[in-house]
């Protein structure tokens, strides 16, 4: 009579069928798989002995289980991501959860290089001046309206320009007539002196100092033969076709100052009338 051999669990005998040998006894396949086998998490059937079974997070599956949640793409070899315990290939996860690049509608896939501003986001190649179209990488920009400058562009486009020299005032400046200038270009037409910060006139649009204005324009004193400006609040007096600084404009004779008063004109000279009463 043989000896016996009969499954662990059911005791049925062995003889002539399938089983698998444990450490407490050979199981008849059914029962092994009763007994030994995973769940599968997603389909909640057991993983036979005979099934390919993957293991991710103390988590079961069959191999045909094991796919994206959303395309069902097969995971089994495939890179894949795990958000709130649900399975997503790398493409869906981007789709779902990464950001969108502003400015070619592509998702900006995790890892690569990427820039981020006013709660945008873009490829690092798509990030490009409005002006230039170069990328702006880590260069400094400027954003205006919605576009995002290079510094030199935005200086190009948007900067006032000097009127002199036509090129851009990116810092400081001093404004003439309006008009912009560098504070190097405002130079005296005749004598080239910086005239920032200084009191000057001009002639026909063009500046001057007051000492080139009053040499090259201004009318002379009949008195001191110095130019008569009329800056900084010079008064003077104009009597035919010659001119006298306030304080020039006195009595030939007895040195009175004829400011407001009367007088009599002899020859180049003026006298008061006291003294040109009482004769030569």
């Amino acid at each position: 009579m043989s000896e016996a051999f009969d499954c662990a669990k059911c005791n049925e005998s062995l003889y002539g069928r399938k089983y698998i040998q444990t450490d407490s006894g050979p199981y008849c396949v059914p029962c092994y798989d009763n007994t030994f086998a995973n769940t599968c998490a997603e389909c909640q059937q057991l993983i036979g002995h005979d099934s390919r079974e993957l293991f991710y997070e103390d988590r079961h599956f069959h191999e045909g289980c094991f796919r994206c949640c959303r395309c069902q793409r097969s995971l089994a070899d495939e890179p894949f991501t795990c958000q709130d315990s649900e399975l997503l290939c790398n493409e869906c996860y981007c789709t779902a959860f990464s950001s969108q690049c502003s400015a070619c509608g592509e998702t900006v896939m995790p890892g690569s290089r990427k820039l981020e501003y006013g709660g945008q986001t873009w490829h690092e190649h798509c990030f490009l001046c409005s002006g230039c179209e170069q990328p702006l990488g880590s260069r400094s920009f400027v954003p205006d309206k919605g576009a995002h400058y290079c510094v030199p562009c935005y200086e190009n486009k948007f900067a006032p320009r000097c009127a002199r020299c036509s090129k851009t005032l990116t810092q400081g400046g001093v404004t003439y007539r309006d008009q912009p200038w560098h504070r190097e270009c405002l130079v005296c037409t005749g004598c080239k002196t910086p005239l920032a910060g200084q009191q000057f006139t001009s002639r026909d649009d063009d500046p001057y100092c007051v000492a080139c204005f009053g040499e090259l324009f201004a009318p002379k004193c009949s008195s001191c033969k110095r130019p008569i400006t009329g800056l900084g609040g010079g008064k003077y007096v104009s009597f035919e076709d010659r001119h006298w600084h306030h304080s020039c404009f006195s009595c030939a004779r007895c040195s009175t100052s004829l400011v407001g008063q009367g007088f009599v004109p002899d020859g180049d000279q003026v006298l008061c009338q006291g003294c040109s009463q009482a004769g030569p």
